[in-house]
């Protein structure tokens, strides 16, 4: 199912089966594999990640693959300039009944703006999940996700994040 520009979405972040957080965000495009979302940050106060504040304000483009393994968000403040770009690990997205729903699977990936910092993010929280042992062809894939989103971010995503 496509999703048309300007519509307005539930966005669905899942983990291990329970939905962790939901958010309304706007279609900005979809390709019928690629498609992105818009939408201010989702909490009500500001949250230190240590490498990054996210603050009420702040502007979340959100880029999911119906065939890959990770999503893409460019983070951008309040005054217009861009702070970096958070990657979920996740299980390829899916579209139900005007939902996108994402699985995530732990691993993470942070790039800031200037591209001077590139962090893999979470990998005790995922080896911890014992993903690897309940589903070795998931965690291959996580795995694999997590090196190809570091590869790429190395030279920036404006080329991976274009329609």
């Amino acid at each position: 199912m496509r999703l048309t520009p300007g519509h307005e979405v539930m966005v669905r972040l899942v983990k291990y089966g329970r939905e962790k957080l939901s958010y309304a965000a706007t279609v900005v495009d979809d390709d019928g594999n690629h498609l992105a979302v818009r939408a201010p940050f989702a909490g009500e106060e500001a949250k230190d990640l240590g490498y990054i504040w996210f603050e009420p304000g702040d502007i979340f483009t959100e880029h999911y693959w119906r065939d890959r393994w990770y999503s893409v968000k460019e983070i951008v403040a309040a005054d217009g300039v861009r702070k970096g770009w958070y990657c979920d690990i996740a299980r390829p997205v899916s579209v139900e009944d005007g939902a996108v729903i994402a699985d995530d699977l732990d691993l993470d990936l942070w790039r800031s703006a200037d591209g001077s910092v590139i962090l893999r993010l979470d990998e005790d929280e995922y080896a911890a999940s014992g993903l690897a042992e309940r589903d070795p062809a998931a965690a291959a894939q996580a795995e694999q996700a997590l090196d190809t989103l570091e590869r790429i971010a190395q030279d920036g995503f404006d080329q991976l994040l274009a329609f």
